[in-house]
C-alpha cells in the first residue's frame, strides 16, 4: 500500500456522471440536506445536526481528519446537475500492515435508487487497489440496511457475516453489522 499517496492530497476521482473530490465549503447548503436528514441517520452513526453553522463545522474537520491522516472524506458530485454535491464517501480504518481500508457512503434521500452509491463504491474502489494498492476493502453496514447490502453486492463486496451487537454507535446503542470485504485479486478478476 503506498501510504504516502493517501494523504498527499485530497483525490478527485471521476467517471462520466460522477465525481468525489474534497468538499468545498460553498456546498454547505447541499450537504446540510443530508447531515440533518434524520431518516439517513437511522443507519449511520450519529445523530443529524441542526444547524447550517454546524454543518459548515464539519466542513473544516474533514479537513482537520485528513491532516491527521485519520478519515478521507469526499463529496459525491452529480455532473449532469451542476456537480451538486449528493453524498459523502468515506475511506478510513487504514491497516497499513494488512494493507486494508474501509469505505463508507450517505447519499442525500432524493437522490436513492440512481445508483450514485454503486458509482461512489467503484470509484473509490478502483483508486485504492489500482492507485494506492491496497490488498482488501471492507465496508459494514447495520443488518436491517437491505439498500446499502444490495450496493456492497453490486460492486463485489462478499458478506463475510454478521457482527453480533458489534459497535456502539452513537445515537443507535449497540448494534450487529453485516460485514463486506472485497479482495484486489477479486476486483481485478471483474
Amino acid at each position: 500500500m503506498k501510504k504516502e499517496l493517501l494523504f498527499r492530497q485530497f483525490p478527485c476521482l471521476d467517471s462520466d456522471d460522477v465525481a468525489l473530490k474534497k468538499v468545498d465549503p460553498s456546498d454547505a447548503e447541499d450537504l446540510y440536506a443530508i447531515l440533518t436528514n434524520e431518516n439517513l441517520y437511522k443507519y449511520r452513526p450519529g445523530n443529524p445536526l441542526k444547524t447550517l453553522d454546524a454543518v459548515k463545522k464539519v466542513v473544516g474537520h474533514y479537513d482537520r481528519d485528513f491532516n491527521k491522516h485519520k478519515t478521507i472524506f469526499l463529496g459525491i458530485y452529480l455532473k449532469k446537475e451542476n456537480s451538486k454535491l449528493v453524498g459523502i464517501a468515506e475511506i478510513f480504518g487504514f491497516d497499513y500492515q494488512a494493507e486494508r481500508v474501509k469505505v463508507g457512503y450517505t447519499v442525500n434521500e432524493k437522490y436513492h435508487g440512481r445508483g450514485v452509491a454503486t458509482k461512489a463504491t467503484k470509484l473509490m474502489a478502483d483508486f485504492l487497489f489500482n492507485t494506492i494498492g491496497v490488498n482488501s476493502i471492507q465496508a459494514s453496514t447495520m443488518t436491517v440496511h437491505e439498500k446499502s447490502k444490495a450496493v456492497l453486492e453490486r460492486c463485489g463486496f462478499t458478506h463475510e457475516g454478521t457482527l453480533r451487537q458489534a459497535k456502539h454507535w452513537t445515537g443507535k446503542g449497540i448494534v450487529d453489522l453485516d460485514m463486506y470485504s472485497i479482495l484486489k485479486t477479486e476486483y481485478l478478476s471483474q
